[in-house]
């Protein structure tokens, strides 16, 4: 009998990989029935999969003898749980490979659980010291190369490599509801009661929920934007592309953008493998919430990604002037350019979230 953790985790992998789904949202649905310990360990067999994807891939391809491409993509969930389980846990290698057979059985695919099963104990035998060979770095630590590329450029060698270690690993237990960085942005607003404040891209309205004054919450999405108002009835929701926003004469503002998301890649497994910079729609957004703010009026930029072509670039194109935060928060002032803050999750045990606020 297929424990029933991994049988969630293979629902969970395979919509992943094969219907571009989200694990968080698949494993909300598939773990229904499963109790607290059961939906953890699902949780954690999946989610590890997902993320360790491409070292795994790396020792199906190399020990299995049959490249990956070529596999029924049921084969290659099953064997890619496999791989996780017995590179990142003490499971028992029998119960492993007898799962990834069963799975590929329940699948249809008998013909298929021969070599599931050869693949599964050759993995078993020789997996960990694969990964043990490999140089620290995108493929042993499986992460995209132009990940490891932009952390390498923008901090150095050692820093990437710490970064990469740093979100392969759960996120802090303090952080799970709202990371500590989360708060911090929306802290420097500073609105007040009475002034007008505009959360630019609001959902799902965590940072939102934590600004004083009459807010106004923009978001372009219709769902999202009408549960934001379910959420939070004191806010004035409007659903709306803020760089088509009438409204104007805002005290505050903040720009939550849409981003990479490469300071946030240990709380979305998935995330690595669709990640893509946008610093463009960045600056547009940026630049359309400080239209709308009075002259000198705070506007601040916040983005859950650690790419300087998100952060700090976009700032200096936006043509406004920064606050000087790291001498508020010497102990999250930017490395190299001290007038904005960013957390790390290897120095800071928090996301990763670059902040400017800055002054129209």
């Amino acid at each position: 009998m297929i424990a029933p953790a991994r049988r969630v985790a293979f629902q969970v992998v395979r919509r992943v990989f094969e219907d571009d789904a989200y694990a968080d949202r698949v494993l909300e649905g598939a773990a229904a029935g499963l109790d607290a310990r059961d939906r953890a360990l699902a949780q954690r067999i999946a989610y590890g999969t997902v993320q360790r994807r491409r070292t795994i891939d790396h020792g199906i391809d190399t020990l299995g003898k049959r490249p990956i491409r070529k596999l029924d993509p049921a084969v290659v969930a099953a064997l890619r749980i496999a791989g996780y389980e017995l590179g990142w846990s003490d499971v028992p290698a029998h119960a492993v490979a007898d799962d990834a057979v069963e799975l590929v059985r329940t699948a249809g695919l008998e013909r298929a659980t021969g070599f599931t099963n050869a693949v599964s104990r050759r993995l078993a035998e020789g997996f960990r010291a694969l990964v043990d060979s490999l140089p620290d770095g995108a493929l042993r630590n499986s992460y995209p190369d132009w990940v490891h590329d932009v952390w390498v450029r923008d901090f150095g060698e050692e820093e990437a490599l710490a970064l990469e270690h740093a979100q392969n690993e759960p996120p802090p237990e303090e952080d799970r509801g709202m990371s500590r960085a989360s708060r911090l942005a929306a802290a420097l607003v500073g609105s007040q009661p009475g002034e007008r404040v505009l959360d630019a891209c609001a959902a799902p309205g965590n940072k939102t929920s934590l600004l004083a004054g009459d807010v106004t919450a923009v978001e372009v999405n219709a769902t999202r934007a009408r549960l934001l108002a379910e959420r939070l009835p004191g806010v004035r929701v409007v659903n709306a592309d803020v760089r088509e926003l009438g409204d104007t004469g805002f005290d505050r503002s903040l720009v939550d953008a849409p981003c990479s998301g490469l300071g946030v890649l240990n709380r979305r497994p998935d995330l690595r493998w669709r990640a893509h910079p946008l610093p463009e729609l960045q600056l547009e957004l940026l630049r359309a919430a400080a239209e709308r703010t009075k002259p000198g009026g705070t506007v601040v930029y916040a983005v859950c990604t650690l790419n300087a072509d998100e952060n700090e670039a976009v700032v200096d194109a936006s043509g406004l002037e920064p606050d000087d935060l790291g001498a508020e928060h010497p102990e999250f002032a930017h490395p190299g350019r001290p007038e904005f803050l960013l957390t790390t999750p290897h120095r800071h045990a928090t996301s990763g979230f670059f902040i400017a606020r800055l002054r129209r």
